[in-house]
């Protein structure tokens, strides 16, 4: 009979957080495979648990992954930890997940702390409809292409964030999002020196000009506005025809409209033209 993977989530900052069914399990399983084996090493000795540990990270995944999956066919059961909060959330524990279910492996998960959860409850933003978006892309374009494909999003956004990057992030935030966008930037999350701070992101970009970013950020972004949608969106129960001719109506031209239409919808300007006349 195979054994089973336990996803166990542990604390974010405070060792007051993991639970009592985490640890439990720590003392039950036959090895625990930890993103970081020196941190995990450390809240294990904290609890005065003594347990095998291997290296489970996203350089090593693949190797390790075959290992883990071999362990637990032969019956033994694997615990999975991330370096803090929830595994398989923005790490390689996703991949883990996948193998054991391609593998019939039994996967469960003892639930715990997540940063982006904590920030997103503290940061007086629209809780009821979220998107987590994970970690931005170090490469500028890219990350500038994922913050423009969300910049429409009415979901409250929640992104991570190392501190050396935080002031290029708030920059291109600023431009794509628009500087008066609100967002809370949470950092040392169940520490001593927790801090969440709400403001909009041109104040955000002002403030790190003075201050320097320390710690790892959570960032929570309002969603875009519903005029922003609609904005963008309200011209789809109208015919490309009438479109048209009501910027023509305006005192256009009928190229010029047919060009102003094309930017309003989104599409191509021949696009546009090949239907305006279809429908003459």
């Amino acid at each position: 009979m195979a054994g089973k993977l336990y996803l166990c989530a542990t604390p974010i900052g405070n060792l007051g957080d993991v639970s009592a069914r985490c640890l439990e399990v720590f003392n039950a399983v036959s090895l625990i495979a930890a993103e970081d084996t020196r941190r995990t090493l450390q809240l294990l000795n904290h609890f005065e648990i003594s347990k095998p540990l291997t290296s489970y990270h996203e350089h090593n995944k693949k190797e390790k992954g075959g290992y883990i999956i071999s362990l637990l066919k032969d019956g033994k059961d694997v615990a999975l930890v991330s370096d803090a909060g929830t595994p398989a959330i923005s790490d390689p524990g996703e991949d883990l997940v996948k193998l054991c279910i391609e593998n019939d492996i039994e996967v469960t998960s003892i639930p715990g702390a997540v940063a982006g959860i904590n920030a997103l409850i503290l940061s007086g933003l629209n809780t009821r409809r979220f998107a987590f978006e994970g970690f931005l892309s170090v490469n500028k374009r890219h990350r500038r292409e994922h913050l423009e494909s969300v910049k429409n999003d009415p979901h409250t956004l929640i992104f991570y964030e190392a501190p050396h990057k935080l002031k290029n992030t708030i920059s291109d935030m600023q431009k794509i999002f628009g500087g008066d966008r609100k967002i809370a930037l949470a950092r040392e999350l169940t520490k001593v020196h927790e801090e969440v701070i709400r403001l909009t992101l041109d104040e955000a970009a002002a403030y790190y000009e003075i201050n320097n970013p320390r710690g790892e950020y959570v960032i929570v972004v309002d969603g875009a506005k519903e005029t922003e949608n609609e904005a963008e969106n309200q011209w789809e129960n109208v015919s490309v025809k009438e479109h048209v001719d009501r910027f023509i109506a305006e005192g256009m031209t009928q190229k010029d409209a047919i060009k102003k239409a094309a930017e309003a919808r989104g599409v191509p300007k021949r696009e546009v033209y090949n239907e305006y006349h279809k429908e003459d």
